[in-house]
């Protein structure tokens, strides 16, 4: 967890969250996984810190740090770390299928369950649950959050999107099984595909059926079209909605990002939906923290986890 000199945040964007968030996942390529075909990943183009490709590589081959749990165990103990708020799966997903054959993240969350220090979690994955248990310990010592990313819950589309990911469905299931327990779970409503799920229909579709799964939070992201991901996805929208590539050139024209003004849209529109639903109005259940809480930076890094 070794901030890299040269490295530096190059874009920050309102989330919705005010925590600051911290990635033990990757930052060198160390802990590089796919595990599914995901055409919309923003994350596609970190495959190239390993000089792999960010298409059929991505789709293929995995990089695993078998070691993680021991590298996290020392980076937290070290007494240059002040105990910071870590979030994972903000890049590359923890909980993806590698991670069932692997078991990496109990080790890991033992050892921020020991240090006290708290941490965050966002996935698409049911696996999870598998370490609920641990979480429940955790949450017992520091401040625990999780969030699932659902952007729709239309199944057929969410077929061709995110082949090999739990369905919509299920991820939500997951976030009813979590606040059940006591770990608080939000959705990060993302990404919304401009012209193929940000209908007011379709946004009432799926806020609502976050709002049954009694999501603590939702935040909307729409589709991020960077390098990597953008070639891939644009490949994909020619195959089966040629008729949106037209309206996509528009609205992207040579950017990452859609327009400040259609973004701010649709995230008003799912703040509305939200309010309407009631999601964000239960109360948390209370949270034991440790009596002397370390000092906090208010800025975030990217850091990186030392082979």
């Amino acid at each position: 967890m070794a901030l890299e000199a040269e490295e530096t945040v190059v874009s920050v964007e309102p989330l919705g969250l005010e925590a600051a968030l911290y990635d033990i996942t990757t930052g060198t390529g160390d802990f590089i996984a796919a595990g599914v075909v995901s055409h919309n990943c923003f994350a596609r183009r970190t495959h190239e810190y390993l000089d792999l490709d960010s298409g059929a590589d991505f789709d293929s081959k995995i990089v695993v740090k078998v070691n993680a749990a021991e590298r996290v165990r020392r980076e937290l103990a070290a007494p240059r770390w002040r105990g910071e708020h870590i979030a994972m799966g903000t890049n590359v997903d923890c909980y993806q299928r590698a991670e069932g054959r692997y078991r990496l993240m109990p080790g890991i969350l033992e050892a921020l369950r020991d240090a006290a220090n708290p941490f965050s979690i966002l996935t698409k994955g049911s696996l999870i649950l598998r370490d609920l248990p641990l979480l429940l310990e955790a949450r017992e010592r520091t401040e625990v959050g999780t969030a699932v990313s659902v952007g729709f819950v239309d199944r057929e589309l969410w077929r061709l999107v995110e082949p090999g990911t739990p369905a919509p469905d299920r991820r939500l299931e997951v976030c009813a099984a979590l606040n059940e327990a006591g770990i608080g779970c939000g959705v990060l409503m993302g990404p919304v595909l401009p012209y193929l799920t940000d209908s007011p229909q379709q946004l009432e579709a799926a806020v609502r059926r976050i709002a049954e799964a009694g999501a603590t939070s939702v935040s909307a992201i729409t589709l991020h079209l960077r390098p990597g991901a953008r070639e891939w996805f644009l490949a994909w929208l020619r195959r089966h909605h040629p008729e949106l590539v037209a309206a996509y050139a528009r609205l992207y024209g040579g950017r990452a990002y859609a327009p400040r003004e259609f973004q701010d849209r649709i995230a008003a529109r799912v703040r509305d939906l939200a309010e309407r639903h009631g999601i964000g109005h239960r109360a948390p259940r209370p949270i034991r923290r440790p009596t002397s809480a370390p000092a906090r930076r208010t800025a975030p890094e990217q850091l990186t986890l030392p082979t």
